[in-house]
């Protein structure tokens, strides 16, 4: 278990007993990831088989308008970007997906609840963050990958509003982009003892014609010994050291041979 993780565990001794209990270990289950509108299954950027190891599958549409609301320059960017998505998109390199991208990456991620603070861990990198339910209103000084979140109950719902986000994220695979000017709101509703419902408006006037939601359930692990496993993704490391020694800078070209 991650000492990060360990140290939160702690720390925390139980979750508010008048507020739902959303201590453990979630996981969301689908296709978000590769595309939030759904599609067709479509060839990955390695095999160019469909099916195959790299492809991309077909899913459902998480988004509640079936369509992101880019506005003509943010989507002529976003199409120009989506054919070559597998050398843009800044999860291939390692970088934090942020939020709400972080949510449903596919690999589990564990919640330590409290009043003052509730804090996540992820497998997927081995990133984390702190949601703050005793700083109502603040900010950050300097924006990040994973943003700052503050939260509040209405009523048995966990409401996140995730600001200062750098602008080097993505949504999902599509070159779904968004500016510095971000704004998430994140609802955690509990719907039983092992489901969630999340939710989550993105608003980002910039980029957008108006804000859009998309909403997706988590689902509890309930595995024998399900625990945070060691996951992580350092390329952006290696390709910030070795990169002018690639041909062209191609990121699928190891610098060295037998680096990989």
């Amino acid at each position: 278990m991650p000492l990060l993780l360990s140290c939160a565990i702690a720390t925390t001794q139980s979750a508010p007993s008048t507020q739902p209990d959303l201590n453990g270990l979630w996981q969301a289950v689908g296709t978000a990831h590769w595309n939030l509108e759904g599609g067709s299954a479509q060839k990955g950027p390695t095999t160019g088989l469909i099916g195959a190891l790299g492809g991309i599958p077909a899913g459902q549409n998480y988004v509640a308008q079936e369509r992101i609301p880019y506005n003509k320059h943010a989507a002529a960017q976003r199409n120009a970007q989506r054919k070559e998505w597998h050398k843009w998109d800044p999860a291939v390199k390692c970088f934090m997906p942020g939020i709400p991208r972080q949510t449903y990456m596919p690999l589990p991620f564990h919640i330590v609840q409290s009043d003052a603070k509730i804090f996540i861990a992820y497998e997927w990198g081995s990133n984390s963050r702190v949601i703050h339910m005793d700083r109502p209103g603040s900010r950050a000084e300097l924006p990040s990958w994973m943003g700052h979140s503050v939260g509040h109950w209405e009523g048995s719902t966990l409401v996140v509003e995730v600001t200062d986000q750098v602008a080097d994220t993505w949504f999902d695979t599509t070159a779904t982009w968004h500016s510095d000017a971000l704004k998430v709101t994140e609802r955690y509703t509990l719907m039983g003892d092992n489901h969630i419902l999340y939710e989550a408006t993105i608003e980002d006037p910039q980029v957008f014609t108006e804000p859009w939601t998309i909403s997706m359930p988590l689902y509890r692990r309930l595995e024998s010994g399900a625990r945070l496993l060691e996951y992580k993704c350092i390329p952006f490391a290696e390709d910030a050291i070795y990169n002018h020694l690639r041909k062209g800078g191609d990121i699928n070209k190891p610098a060295l041979k037998n680096l990989y």
